[in-house]
């Protein structure tokens, strides 16, 4: 009996054992994580974080969306069109994204804001969204999509064509499937993306699943000139994303080295360490549930030869995107929302009623891998 109380005793001292041991190393993976996260984060440019007054939060949202929101982390993405590296101060931000993470559950949802669309953009200009950049950088840009759309951002990343094609580089390139049409739209915007990188990239050869390095992804991407001019851009904008968020997952320690060491200079954010080291602890447990487009209901509005893509009815649209973001059903935009949307339907003449552009087939990516599934 003493013999067999030996035995189960020391079953238990190395069952103990190899638990202090898997502890020890989940330490040290943890430590060497925020080593690695520390030499890299100092080729970022971190810019000062924003208050809810300069973020442009109105200050009329109700309680109950406050709350709401409240559960989410909202980071507004731009990508700019500036033909440089590394400025960020000025140039029109031709990707607007607003990620929203469910922090209880990890579920990110990536809304694109259409480059076009009429809005607010500062005092009481009203311009394309894109503009709002051009005009005031990052923050101005963050205030024309808090003030439109009655959300809560303070969180900004920008990013620059240099940075996007040394990650999808980086990243070994990306699978994305591409037809006729797009091979010759790719291999147009190539010598652009060229002259700004400094890079040589051979042409695309052929239409189908294509392996795109990372030009030729960014140049996907800047397709415009297709059946469903921006809004399918925006879809193609979301499908490089989520092709490169595939790569990132099965990527290693030295690949990742090598992402930061290339493209943290790239970045301008109001992210603080803190905060991005929350956010790469509960990497593993993110999933990208949907994808969408804003606005849902669009008309085009033509003035000075310009074309702008008009919410049908700013508040309604608004209301369809706070209960796609954080489940308000029947959420009633604040005034400052409503008057805007008041203001728009008296500058361009589109309400209810306005012939409508459908925008549907254009809205959920994940899972797609090119635009021949968008119909």
């Amino acid at each position: 009996m003493a013999g067999n109380n030996t035995k189960v005793s020391r079953k238990k001292q190395r069952k103990r054992k190899a638990v202090v041991i898997a502890l020890e190393i989940l330490i040290l993976l943890i430590l060497l994580a925020v080593c690695f996260v520390w030499q890299k984060v100092g080729k970022i440019k971190f810019e000062k974080s924003m208050t809810d007054s300069e973020a442009g939060i109105n200050s009329d949202i109700g309680e109950s969306t406050l709350l709401a929101m409240g559960g989410y982390t909202n980071i507004a993405l731009f990508g700019l069109d500036n033909r440089g590296s590394n400025n960020y101060d000025s140039g029109n931000s031709d990707v607007i994204m607003i990620a929203s993470i469910n922090n209880e559950t990890h579920e990110v949802k990536l809304v694109s804001v259409y480059r076009d669309t009429y809005l607010k953009i500062g005092d009481d200009s009203y311009n394309k969204a894109n503009s709002a950049y051009g005009k005031g950088g990052a923050v101005q840009a963050v205030q024309m999509i808090n003030t439109n759309l009655d959300l809560n951002i303070t969180e900004y990343v920008c990013v620059d064509w240099n940075a996007l094609v040394e990650t999808i580089d980086a990243l070994g390139g990306v699978d994305i499937e591409i037809t006729e049409q797009e091979v010759k739209y790719i291999n147009y915007y190539l010598w652009e993306i060229d002259k700004t990188t400094g890079l040589t990239t051979p042409e695309v050869e052929e239409a189908g699943l294509a392996h795109l390095d990372g030009t030729q992804a960014t140049a996907y991407a800047r397709i415009r000139y297709t059946s469903g001019d921006d809004f399918k851009r925006a879809s193609r904008q979301r499908i490089v994303l989520q092709a490169m968020l595939e790569k990132a997952r099965e990527a290693d320690l030295a690949t990742l080295s090598k992402i930061c060491d290339t493209v943290f200079d790239d970045i301008s954010t109001t992210l603080s360490l803190k905060e991005m080291l929350s956010l790469l602890k509960a990497l593993p447990d993110y999933s990208l549930a949907s994808t969408s487009g804003f606005p849902y209901d669009v008309s085009i509005y033509k003035e000075n030869k310009k074309e702008y893509v008009v919410a049908v009815e700013l508040e309604d649209n608004v209301a369809e995107l706070h209960e796609y973001l954080f489940n308000e059903t029947d959420y009633v935009p604040s005034a400052t929302v409503q008057n805007i949307s008041s203001t728009i339907v008296d500058k361009t003449g589109v309400k209810e009623g306005s012939a409508i552009y459908n925008t549907d087939a254009y809205n959920e990516t994940v899972g797609v891998d090119g635009t021949s599934d968008l119909k």
